[in-house]
């Protein structure tokens, strides 16, 4: 099966806004560029930027391309492979600030945390932090002395890590830090599978071993709830403080179970729609608890449908045919790319209105960008929505890296 990293937003992370760069409190001298690369030294002192988004494209380093982009609603910041980081301008795509890295190991990805100004990386173990308000490196951390963290969420300040899965047993080590100064504050081994995501809000973070999902005290990591064992969830998906069990999307069987709507609080299942029995691949739900998941024919993932669901009101609200692309939600639109096989409007960002659907008439309707280079489907591209009112989204283009900011269609 295809699959493709999601910089965080997904499947996964929210990334809230930040403050924007500031002059004041930022590296002195020029830094080098961590991205390894041959070519001249990248002298990017902490600046400050003004006015508002815009649309513009940059090249990305080699190891930024291989590491992970994310947004506030006042810049893009990469992470690269090494565990460096890399700040660019809204305006313009410039590099703004760098803090550079030379780790070597499996990358966990980036998180950007608001609560803490924030940009956390974690390579080979060690976690890394940057300053989003001056540019500068915060704090790093070496919490273990072998293996490499392959999972990170942030909420409410804190940063969690996941730690590479015991194969025999399903455990995982899973760390707590403060944002802000790198402190840790507990670890715990808990039961959890391979492409299971991890979820934190509201204060509890969420684990989820392909069977039952528990939850624990942000605070302490004691655990408060667990799904009932009547309850099965072959895969959770999370986002905009829901959760929801669907079938695993690695399962090669033909029948899946239906979705399940957790509670947050009790983990008991709540009433969900569920009316259609292909596989349910990957799926993005917004703050008001429209549920985006993408289903597909069991024999072949690469073509099926998003299929969009009320959550709070109980039933599926519109569908629409695609193949297997990124997505994300942002504005009250549901964003991804236009089917690869559709010669007439492929390679172009699609935005969707996550209510009214592709029937959607007036500002509903549906919407696209012109054809880019970044958004053609050999360059694997993923959706980076900054958050806020910035009427902007960044495609992030891995085969040949670049990014591109364009206004949301």
């Amino acid at each position: 099966m295809k699959r493709r990293i999601v910089a965080v937003g997904a499947a996964l992370l929210v990334l809230a806004g930040c403050a924007g760069n500031t002059a004041s409190g930022g590296p002195k001298n020029p830094v080098s560029s961590p991205s390894g690369d041959s070519g001249p030294t990248v002298e990017a002192p902490s600046k400050s930027v003004s006015g508002p988004w815009r649309a513009w494209t940059a090249s990305l380093s080699s190891r930024e391309a291989r590491g992970s982009c994310g947004a506030t609603a006042h810049q893009v910041v990469c992470a690269t492979d090494s565990g460096g980081f890399v700040g660019r301008s809204r305006a313009d795509g410039r590099i703004t600030w760098t803090v550079p890295a030379s780790d070597h190991g499996e990358s966990a990805g980036l998180v950007v945390d608001a609560a803490g100004e924030r940009a956390v990386t974690a390579v080979a173990g060690r976690f890394r932090a940057a300053n989003l308000r001056t540019g500068a490196q915060a704090w790093t951390r070496q919490l273990r002395t072998s293996g490499a963290y392959v999972v990170l969420a942030a909420a409410d300040g804190i940063v969690y890590a996941l730690g590479a899965p015991d194969p025999v047993n399903h455990t995982a080590g899973l760390d707590a830090v403060r944002a802000s100064d790198g402190t840790p504050l507990w670890h715990r081994t808990v039961a959890w599978s391979t492409g299971e995501p991890l979820a934190a809000f509201r204060g509890r973070v969420y684990t989820a071993d392909g069977t039952r999902v528990t939850a624990r005290d942000a605070r302490t990591g004691d655990i408060v709830a667990t799904s009932p064992t009547g309850v099965k969830c072959p895969h959770l998906v999370t986002g905009g403080h829901y959760l929801v069990c669907t079938g695993s999307p690695s399962s090669a069987g033909d029948i899946f179970p239906p979705m399940r709507r957790l509670d947050p609080a009790t983990l008991r299942p709540l009433p969900t729609p569920r009316n259609t029995i292909d596989k349910p691949v990957r799926g993005v739900i917004s703050d008001d608890g429209v549920l985006v998941l993408y289903e597909a024919g069991a024999e072949d993932p690469s073509a099926g449908n998003w299929n969009a669901y009320d959550l709070e009101n109980d039933r599926k609200l519109w569908s629409t045919y695609a193949t297997e692309a990124d997505a994300a939600v942002t504005n009250g639109r549901f964003v991804t790319f236009t089917p690869v096989n559709d010669r007439t409007a492929r390679g172009r960002v699609l935005s969707i209105d996550l209510h009214a659907g592709p029937q959607g008439a007036g500002t509903a309707a549906p919407r696209m960008s012109a054809a880019y280079s970044q958004t053609r489907d050999g360059e694997h591209p993923v959706i980076v929505a900054p958050g806020g009112d910035t009427g902007h989204v960044v495609v992030m283009a891995r085969t040949h890296g670049s990014l591109r900011s364009l206004p949301l269609p």
